[in-house]
């Protein structure tokens, strides 16, 4: 009987130490594992099934946890690299989103209107640097029929973007009607001089250069009479030496 219950709380012994092994083995394990995977970090999926080239809402995305492992440049995990973006693809719900399924949302506010892209060059001028939504006219000097010539092209042409290179204003993207795209593309490629220049609030281009013509014209107006005033003061002190 004794050595019954000795042997009994023997073998008890062994498997409360045995219990404790192997959970401590257990937990180093997950421990190991929690090492590796890394903590948990939140990415973004969609909530619902998205058209491609719809703008993304907050109602259609929501975020879902991964470990910080499998995190990769492409995930997105602040919601401000969503704003103003659009799918290039579908989305189905619960589909990760990833940096390159998205682009931005055009800034044409019209359907009939293109995005067309002039960056300064040795024939691309700009008179001062821009910014998005400035108006501009657009100034060609071109040879036609073996005439130099330069006019007004374009006139309160809408700056849709801004480019810039290593920080400094670089070109601009302007907003024009379809129909006036091959025309525009036409003068960049082949035009002596493109001088972009920022246009008056509420004057156009046209506006502006009769101004300076008028101005142009009045002034020798004004030199006339100034001379004729001369004259005047002159003879009157001719006489009045002549009476002395």
């Amino acid at each position: 009987m004794l050595e019954s219950k000795r042997r009994a709380i023997i073998f008890f012994s062994i498997a409360i130490v045995l219990a404790g092994t192997s959970g401590f083995l257990v937990l180093q394990k997950v421990q190991a594992l929690n090492s590796n995977l890394g903590t948990m970090v939140q990415v973004f999926v969609a909530n619902e099934n998205i058209s491609s080239r719809d703008a993304i809402t907050p109602n259609n995305i929501r975020t879902e946890e991964i470990p910080q492992k499998y995190l990769r440049d492409e995930h997105i995990t602040n919601e401000q690299d969503l704003m103003n973006k659009v799918t290039v693809v579908p989305l189905s719900e619960g589909d990760v989103i990833t940096k390159n399924l998205l682009k931005q949302v055009s800034t044409v506010t019209e359907e009939d209107n293109r995005l067309i892209t002039i960056m300064s060059s040795e024939r691309v001028t700009f008179d001062e640097p821009l910014l998005a939504l400035d108006r501009v006219d657009i100034i060609v000097s071109h040879e036609f029929e073996g005439e130099s010539k330069t006019e007004v092209f374009m006139e309160d042409v809408k700056v849709a973007k801004v480019a810039k290179k290593d920080g400094e204003f670089a070109g601009v993207q302007v907003e024009v009607p379809f129909e006036k795209v091959p025309r525009l593309i036409h003068m960049q490629n082949y035009a002596d001089s493109t001088r972009i220049v920022k246009a008056n609030v509420g004057q156009s281009a046209a506006a502006v250069q009769q101004e300076k013509q008028s101005e142009e014209e009045q002034k020798p107006k004004d030199e006339k009479k100034e001379e004729q005033s001369t004259e005047e003061d002159k003879e009157t002190k001719e006489k009045q030496d002549g009476e002395e």
